[in-house]
């Protein structure tokens, strides 16, 4: 513990330091690589499973059943609506979920009790829900509208709070680098895409927007007096701000990541919920990568649109002059 608080005080005073900015070649190509995997691979695999709030359809579930075998479900479905593309999954320990394309009224029935003998269970033990195609519509255009209105509402915070739309862009490109990855996540492992999940990605993007604050804030107050002859460059002020930070966030993210990923393990695994598998997941998988871009996409993305600046150019120009000029002088005896 005294290692890891001497290296963030080395960190924070220069004594050490990463090259965060130097180095954003690598970080932009990791970045890249992770983004395309997150848009091809999900499609590669077949696209994306929308829960059937968003798609629409009927959804059986067989309370109290002394077996959990899945086959039952999708045989006895297949046996009565054939055509309904069934997906069955297990809730806890005692039930099972049948989701299909949307049933008529005569049809529901006679699949509830289907399964009730299928499972050897009253019919009042299989539950009917049933959520059209047109609400399912309106939901998912209401989620995108949602996210839009989040993205914009970010983009005015942060210029007028840093006074620079430089870093409102840097700082939607490193939400959206976020977005992307969590949402891939989702495509590739094939779970659904339910409210849980879409409310999960907004929460993560809240998240990373307050680890960028704090980044950008630090960027900030040690480029305040940027005029002014100094020590460094406009690069190395905002890579002594990323590192100064660095503890902040890493400790940030292990406390915030630690419950998450025990409502995720207990919560999916033990109980079987899967509105908390499907919350939790987002949650975790968004802590991890909102740390990430931060510190290796947002602060070096903000270098790279201001450094051609002539106030900047000219303030780096006279940092390596002197820099130079230092190294020529003589050393005494």
């Amino acid at each position: 513990m005294a290692s890891f608080s001497q290296f963030g005080n080395d960190l924070y005073t220069g004594k050490r330091s990463i090259d965060f900015i130097g180095r954003r070649r690598i970080w932009y190509g990791i970045s890249a690589l992770l983004v395309i995997i997150a848009l091809v691979g999900p499609w590669l695999r077949g696209g994306y499973e929308f829960g059937i709030e968003f798609r629409g359809g009927s959804e059986f579930t067989v309370s109290q059943t002394a077996t959990l075998d899945q086959q039952l479900a999708t045989d006895a479905v297949n046996e009565v609506a054939p055509g309904s593309n069934p997906r069955v999954s297990t809730l806890g320990t005692d039930s099972v979920r049948v989701q299909t394309d949307e049933l008529d009224r005569t049809t529901s029935n006679t699949v509830q009790e289907t399964l009730a003998t299928a499972y050897d269970v009253p019919v009042s033990d299989v539950t009917v829900s049933s959520i059209g195609a047109t609400w399912g519509a309106d939901i998912t255009t209401q989620a995108i509208r949602g996210l839009i209105i989040f993205l914009v509402l970010v983009a005015i915070f942060m210029a007028i709070y840093f006074r620079t739309w430089k870093m409102a862009v840097a700082a939607l490109i490193a939400l959206l680098h976020d977005l992307i990855i969590t949402a891939g996540v989702y495509g590739l492992t094939g779970l659904e895409i339910t409210p849980a999940a879409v409310i999960g990605l907004l929460t993560i993007l809240g998240y990373s927007l307050y680890d960028t604050v704090v980044v950008f804030d630090k960027i900030r107050e040690n480029t305040a007096n940027l005029g002014e002859r100094g020590s460094q460059t406009f690069g190395e002020m905002v890579n002594l701000a990323v590192n100064q930070t660095l503890v902040r966030s890493i400790n940030t993210s292990v406390v915030a990541a630690l419950p998450v990923a025990s409502i995720l393990i207990i919560g999916s695994f033990v109980l079987g919920a899967t509105t908390l598998r499907d919350i939790s997941l987002a949650l975790l998988i968004g802590i991890i990568v909102g740390t990430y871009s931060t510190i290796f996409v947002a602060a070096p993305l903000y270098v790279q649109f201001r450094h051609k600046e002539a106030k900047i150019r000219k303030h780096d120009a006279a940092v390596l002059s002197d820099r130079s000029r230092s190294a020529k002088e003589p050393v005494e005896a």
